[in-house]
């Protein structure tokens, strides 16, 4: 099971978000998919909980749904916070890292030591560095380029705010269980975020 792990220290920066749409994504690639809801808020869990049988399966690893068969892809949502221990282990479950970072100074400069640490110690990973709530072309994607051009980690997208993931999420669906035409310009967006994800 190829597993893709969702991880930032600060709170706010996009983690389940990022986690259940790519979920989205692959189960609707036909992948057998499980979410691993590592977060205290189980944010992800309840998305999960509240997806209509009709749409593409994704189990939780807690949850006896879908139990019989393997699961070819893991996505792990992580809490706040993880460090040490904790994040050592998850690492070690993972093909792929995804950090979402939000544009603003404080997160940042939050992020930074955690992306240093993961460019050191995840070397049998891919890491990938996504913008959230940001525009490509804008002085927030500017000053995050800047700010990875001594890490050596690709930017794999620039997700703007927009409320369709928020409404979509309160119907248990992703942005890949949409009718495209809604989700467009969003979707040109992950591109290269999903190009990446099945590589390797």
């Amino acid at each position: 099971m190829k597993a893709i792990l969702i991880a930032n220290p600060k709170g706010g920066s996009g983690k389940t978000t990022l986690s259940v749409n790519i979920a989205g994504f692959l189960a609707n690639q036909g992948k057998h998919v499980a979410l691993l809801d590592l977060d205290r808020q189980k944010s992800a869990t309840l998305w999960v909980n509240a997806r209509s049988s009709e749409l593409p399966e994704i189990t939780t690893l807690e949850s006896k749904k879908g139990e019989g068969y393997l699961m070819d892809r893991l996505v792990i949502d992580t809490p706040a916070g993880l460090h040490g221990k904790n994040l050592a282990h998850a690492m070690k479950l993972a093909r792929k890292i995804i950090v979402p970072i939000s544009p603003s100074l404080f997160d940042l400069h939050a992020s930074r030591d955690f992306l240093q640490t993961l460019s050191k110690e995840a070397r049998r990973c891919q890491i990938g560095v996504v913008g959230m709530r940001m525009s490509a072309r804008t002085h927030a994607a500017a000053a995050l380029e800047n700010f990875l051009a001594g890490l050596d980690l690709p930017v794999l997208a620039y997700l703007r705010e927009t409320q369709i993931y928020v409404n979509a999420a309160f119907e248990g669906r992703s942005l890949f269980d949409l009718p495209p035409h809604l989700a467009a310009r969003e979707l040109e967006q992950w591109e290269f975020m999903l190009d990446w994800l099945e590589k390797g």
